[in-house]
């Protein structure tokens, strides 16, 4: 498991070696890193990604409410008795 995290590591930081190796000197060439196509896939994917994630929080918002509107519920039944705590059943010794 350790050689594996090593190993992670190793090319993480080879991968990031490269494009350190390339991004660098062309930006003080006064290059852009990314073509005018790749500022537009990377603006689309912010702009989805923005998107994904206001939906999520809105459907994790209902999903609560709905989570705690059922534990109330359930907690507020006076005739289920599967919501109290069990009762022990003390064990006392024979007498002899």
């Amino acid at each position: 498991m350790t050689a594996l995290m090593i190993a992670m590591i190793l090319c993480l930081l080879l991968g990031l070696a490269v494009v350190l190796a390339v991004a660098v000197p062309a930006r003080r060439a006064g290059r852009d890193l990314l073509t005018e196509r790749g500022e537009h896939v990377v603006a689309r994917v912010k702009e989805r990604t923005d998107h994904v994630a206001t939906v999520t929080r809105e459907r994790t918002g209902d999903l609560i409410a709905t989570a705690k509107d059922k534990v109330t519920d359930v907690r507020g039944r006076p005739d289920d008795s599967s919501t109290e705590p069990a009762q022990a059943v003390a064990h006392q010794p024979e007498a002899r």
